[in-house]
C-alpha cells in the first residue's frame, strides 16, 4: 500500500556564471583588494552552480542542502547584481522535467536571461529532490516516517512557492512543469503524501481509532482534491495521465477513505454500534475492491482487503446471532471528522542552515545606485565650489593686469624688468614654455580619434546584430518569440548617443583652446626669453623717483598682499574640498533596511550640508572679501596713476607690462586646460571601453541565444507535419481489379484518447451484462451482430457523462467532495477490467474485415484487454 509519488528533476544547460558577473565587478568596483575578493566570490558561485544543477545529484539530504544553497546564494545575488538583457545577460536554459522528447528532436527547453527563471528552477529542483528522498526513507521506523513528513511539506511548499511568483517572476509563458496549474497540483499531492504519513505513524504508535479515522479521512480529502485538479485541468502534462500519477491518486483517495471506514468501524463497535460497524465495513470493503479491480498494478491492496474482510465477516456473524442491529444506509452514516496534522513549509530565505553569503561584503544594487547619485551630487557641489573660486581669481587677475598692477608700483626705475614680471617668466620657463602647450595641442587629436574609433566600434555591433535580428524576425514572423533588439538596445543607443555629445563639445572646447592660444602665442613666447632679451623687448620710461615712498604705493602693495592671501586661501579650500572622503554606504544600508527603500535625495542632501557645509561656507567668505579688496584696489590706482607721470613713453610701457602679465595668466590657464582635456579624453576611454565591453557581451548573449531559439524553430518545424491530413486515395487504386475481387476492408481507425470534459470523447463500448447475484450466466450475445444485448434499464450507448468524473468510489451524501451523479456504465472508464468481466469486450469490426487486436487507450490506466474472436 505504500507507494509514494516522487517529481522528476529538471535539467540544465551548463552557464559560465564567474565570467559576466567578473566583468561587472571590475567596471563597477575601483581595483583593489575589495574586487579581487568579489572576483573570488563569483568563482566559487560558479562551482555551486556545477555542483547543485550541473551533474545528477544522490537522493540523500547532503544534496538537497547543495541545491538549498545554491537557491539562498541566488537569492542573495538578485539585489546586487543587475541581470537582465541590457546589463548581465546571462542566458539559462532548462529542460522541461516531464518531457521525454520526440522523435525528430530533444525534449521542451525555456531559455531566458533572466535569474528569476533560474530561482524558479532551482526551487523546484528542490521539492523535486525533497520528494525523492521521502519517497525513499524507510516507513517502518519512527525516524523515517518524521524524515518523510518533513521532506514532503518542505516540496509541497516548494511548489506552492512556485506557484504563487513564476509568472512574475518570468517574462514569457513558463514549460508545462512549472506553470502555476502544474505546481499547484504537485502541492496538493505532497501535502496528501505528508498526511498519509502521519497516518502510517498514528497507526504504528497505536493510537485511538477516532484520531486514525480523522488523519485518513483527510488524508483522501487531499488526495481527491489532487485528483481532481488532475481531472479539470487540461494543461497539466502527459506525464500525470500516462505514468502512475493519475491512477495512482485515484487509488489512494479510496484506500484512505477505507482506511477511516474501517477504523471507524472500530469505534462504531465500541460504542456498541454494530449495524453502523456493519455499514462502515461494507462501504470500505466496496472500496478496497475497486481498488483491486482497476488499479491492482499500481497498488497492492490484499492485506488491507484481508483486514477488512475478516471484519466484516466476524461483525455479520456476531449481528446475526447475537445483536441483530439494523445495517444503515451508507447515506444515513454520520460523516468522520476531519484532523490535519501537515502544512506546505513556507519558502523563507535562507532556506539553508549551512548558507553563507559569498558576496556579503558586496551591498545591494539600490544601494549601489544610490551611492552613485550621491557622488554625483557630490562632484557637483565640488565642482561648484571649485569653479566659483577659480572664476573668481581669473577675475582678480584680469583686474590686475588691466591695471598693471603689481608692475606699476614695482617699475619706478622705468629701465629694468619689473620683479614680478621676472618671476612669471621663470615660472613658465619652469613649466616647458610655449613647447608644452605645443606638444599637449599635437596630442589632442589622437585621443579624440581613439575615442572616436572605440565608440564607432560599439555602435557597429548593436547595428549589425540589431539588422541580424529583424531579418530573422521577418523571416519566422510570430514564431521568432524574443525581445526585439532595437527596444533592448535603447538604453545603450542613448548612452552612445550622450557619448557622441560629449566628444562634439569637447572638440568644440579643443578649438576655443587652439584660438586663444593662437591669439597669445606672441606674448607667451616673449615671456619665456631670457632676461636679457625680455628687458630690451619692454619700453623705457622714466616715471617720477618721488612716487617710490608714496603713501599710495605703501597702500596698493598691501592691498595686493591681502589678495596674494585670499588667493592662496582659495588653494587650499580647494584641497579640502577634494580631500573630503565619507562613506555613504552604512546610511543607504541602514535606511534600506529600515524603510525597505532608500529616499536617497534626502539623505544625500542633509549629508552633504552636514560635511561640506563649513567649506563652502568659507568659500562664500573669500569671495566676498575679494569683492571689497578689489574695490580698494582700484581706488587706490586711480590715485596712483593721478600722481604716475604721463607720457608716450610711459604708457607704451605700461601696456607691454600688462600684455606680459595677461600672457602669463593665459599661460598657466591653457596648460591647465589641456592638462585637464588630456585627463578626460584618457578617462573617457577607460568608460568606452566598459562601454565597448558592455555592447559586446550583450551581443554575444543574443547571439548565443539566437542560436538557441533557431535550434529549437528547427526542432519544431520538423516535428510539424508536412499536410494538414493525408488525402483520400483514389477511388481507382482502390477499386478491384477485372471487377472479380471484392474491394479491400478500410483501415480501422483506433479510438480517440479518452480526457476529461473539454476534450473529444471517444465512440462508445457495449454496455456490460448485468450479473445479479444468484446466477453468474453471461448475458446471450447477439448472433449477428456480435455485440452483447443491453440489459434493461442501462445507460444508452455513446451517452457521455454532463460533467466531469470524479473519483471512482461509491457515493452518497454527507461526505465532502463526493461527484454526486452516478458515472454510465457506457461510459466509465473503470467499470471494465480484467477482474471483474466474466469475458472480454467485443471490438466493433466491418463484416468481413479480419479480426485485430483492440488499441491500446493512453487515458485508462489499466492494460488493454486482449482481444478474443468468437467461434
Amino acid at each position: 500500500m505504500a507507494t509514494f509519488i516522487s517529481v522528476q528533476s529538471k535539467k540544465a544547460s551548463e552557464v559560465d556564471l564567474a565570467k559576466p558577473l567578473c566583468k561587472f565587478i571590475q567596471q563597477t568596483y575601483p581595483a583593489g583588494e575589495a574586487q579581487a575578493e568579489h572576483c573570488r566570490a563569483a568563482e566559487e558561485l560558479h562551482k555551486l552552480r556545477k555542483s547543485a544543477v550541473g551533474r545528477p545529484l544522490d537522493k540523500h539530504e547532503s544534496s538537497l542542502e547543495t541545491l538549498m544553497r545554491y537557491y539562498d546564494q541566488l537569492c542573495s545575488i538578485e539585489p546586487k547584481f543587475p541581470f537582465s538583457e541590457n546589463q548581465i545577460c546571462v542566458t539559462f536554459t532548462w529542460k522541461d522535467a516531464f518531457d521525454k522528447g520526440s522523435l525528430f528532436g530533444g525534449s521542451v527547453k525555456l531559455a531566458l536571461a533572466s535569474l528569476g527563471y533560474e530561482k524558479t528552477c532551482v526551487l523546484f529542483n528542490c521539492g523535486a529532490l525533497a520528494s525523492q528522498i521521502a519517497s525513499e526513507q524507510n516507513l517502518d521506523n519512527d525516524e523515517g516516517l518524521k524524515t518523510a513528513a518533513k521532506h514532503y511539506q518542505f516540496a509541497s511548499g516548494a511548489f506552492q512557492h512556485i506557484k504563487d511568483t513564476v509568472l512574475s517572476a518570468l517574462s514569457r509563458e513558463p514549460t508545462v512543469d512549472i506553470s502555476p496549474d502544474t505546481v499547484g497540483t504537485l502541492s496538493l499531492i505532497m501535502l496528501a503524501q505528508a498526511q498519509e504519513v502521519f497516518f502510517l505513524k498514528a497507526t504504528r504508535d497505536k493510537m485511538k481509532d477516532a484520531i486514525i479515522a480523522k488523519l485518513a479521512n483527510q488524508a483522501a480529502d487531499y488526495y481527491g482534491d489532487a485528483f481532481k485538479q488532475c481531472q479539470y485541468k487540461d494543461t497539466l502534462p502527459k506525464y500525470f495521465y500516462f505514468q502512475e500519477v493519475f491512477p495512482v491518486l485515484a487509488a489512494k483517495h479510496c484506500i484512505m477513505q477505507a482506511n477511516a471506514e474501517y477504523h471507524q468501524s472500530i469505534l462504531a463497535k465500541q460504542q456498541k454500534k454494530f449495524g453502523e460497524e456493519i455499514g462502515r465495513l461494507q462501504h470500505a470493503s466496496d472500496l478496497v475492491k475497486t481498488v483491486a479491480s482497476r488499479y491492482d498494478e499500481y497498488i497492492n491492496v490484499k492485506d488491507l482487503s484481508d483486514k477488512i474482510n475478516r471484519a466484516l465477516t466476524a461483525a455479520k456473524k456476531d449481528n446475526d446471532f447475537i445483536y441483530h442491529d439494523r445495517v444503515p444506509d451508507l447515506k444515513d452514516l454520520e460523516p468522520i471528522g476531519k484532523a490535519s496534522l501537515v502544512k506546505t513549509t513556507s519558502i523563507v530565505v535562507p532556506i539553508s542552515q549551512k548558507f553563507t553569503d559569498l558576496f556579503e561584503k558586496m551591498v545591494p544594487l539600490a544601494v549601489q545606485q544610490s551611492l552613485g547619485l550621491y557622488n554625483q551630487r557630490k562632484a557637483d557641489l565640488v565642482n561648484r565650489s571649485i569653479a566659483q573660486m577659480r572664476e573668481a581669481t581669473n577675475l582678480a587677475n584680469g583686474i590686475l593686469a588691466s591695471l598693471n598692477l603689481p608692475a606699476a608700483i614695482e617699475d619706478v626705475s622705468g629701465d629694468s624688468v619689473p620683479q614680478s614680471i621676472l618671476q612669471k617668466s621663470k615660472s613658465v620657463i619652469e613649466q616647458g614654455g610655449i613647447q608644452t602647450i605645443d606638444q599637449l595641442i599635437k596630442d589632442l587629436p589622437e585621443l579624440l580619434q581613439r575615442n572616436r574609433e572605440i565608440l564607432d566600434e560599439s555602435l557597429r555591433l548593436l547595428d549589425e546584430e540589431e539588422a541580424t535580428d529583424n531579418d530573422l524576425r521577418t523571416k519566422f514572423k510570430e514564431r521568432w518569440q524574443r525581445t526585439p533588439s532595437g527596444e533592448l538596445y535603447r538604453p545603450l543607443r542613448a548612452e552612445g548617443a550622450n557619448f557622441c555629445n560629449i566628444l562634439d563639445k569637447a572638440v568644440q572646447a579643443d578649438g576655443q583652446v587652439k584660438e586663444r592660444y593662437q591669439t597669445h602665442r606672441d606674448t607667451i613666447s616673449l615671456l619665456c626669453k631670457p632676461e636679457t632679451e625680455l628687458n630690451a623687448a619692454i619700453p623705457s620710461a622714466n616715471p617720477a623717483k618721488t612716487m617710490q615712498g608714496s603713501e599710495v604705493v605703501r597702500v596698493l602693495r598691501a592691498l595686493l598682499v591681502s589678495l596674494d592671501e585670499v588667493k592662496k586661501e582659495r588653494e587650499q579650500l580647494e584641497n579640502d574640498l577634494k580631500s573630503v572622503n565619507f562613506d555613504m554606504t552604512s546610511k543607504f544600508l541602514t535606511a534600506l533596511a529600515q524603510d525597505g527603500a532608500i529616499n536617497e535625495e534626502a539623505i544625500s542632501v542633509t549629508e552633504l550640508d552636514r560635511i561640506y557645509g563649513s567649506l563652502t561656507h568659507k568659500v562664500q567668505e573669500t569671495l566676498k572679501k575679494q569683492d571689497d579688496l578689489l574695490k580698494n584696489i582700484q581706488n587706490a590706482h586711480q590715485e596712483f596713476s593721478k600722481m604716475k607721470q604721463s607720457n608716450n613713453e610711459s604708457n607704451l610701457r605700461e601696456e607691454v607690462l600688462k600684455n606680459l602679465a595677461v600672457a602669463n595668466d593665459n599661460f598657466v590657464e591653457l596648460v591647465a586646460n589641456l592638462k585637464e582635456g588630456t585627463k578626460f579624453y584618457n578617462e573617457l576611454t577607460e568608460i568606452l571601453l566598459k562601454f565597448q565591453n558592455k555592447c559586446s557581451d550583450i551581443v554575444f548573449a543574443r547571439k548565443t541565444e539566437r542560436d538557441e531559439l533557431l535550434k529549437d524553430l528547427q526542432q519544431s518545424i520538423a516535428r510539424e507535419p508536412s499536410a494538414p491530413s493525408i488525402p483520400s486515395q483514389p477511388a481507382y487504386q482502390t477499386a478491384a481489379g477485372g471487377g472479380s475481387k471484392p474491394a479491400a476492408s478500410p483501415i480501422p481507425t483506433p479510438a480517440p484518447r479518452t480526457m476529461v470534459s473539454s476534450k473529444p470523447q471517444p465512440p462508445a463500448r457495449p454496455p456490460p451484462p448485468v450479473i445479479s447475484p444468484a446466477s453468474t450466466i453471461p448475458t446471450p450475445v447477439s448472433a449477428a451482430t456480435g455485440v452483447t444485448a443491453s440489459p434493461a434499464g442501462s445507460t444508452a450507448v455513446g451517452t457521455a457523462p454532463s460533467q466531469a468524473q470524479g473519483p471512482p468510489y461509491p457515493t452518497y451524501p454527507g461526505y465532502p467532495g463526493y461527484c454526486q451523479m452516478p458515472m454510465p456504465l457506457g461510459y466509465n472508464p473503470y467499470s471494465y477490467g480484467q477482474y471483474n468481466l466474466p469475458y472480454a469486450p467485443q471490438m466493433y469490426q466491418n463484416p468481413g474485415q479480419a479480426p485485430y487486436p483492440g488499441p491500446q487507450q493512453p487515458g485508462y490506466p489499466y492494460p488493454q484487454q486482449p482481444y478474443y474472436p468468437q467461434q
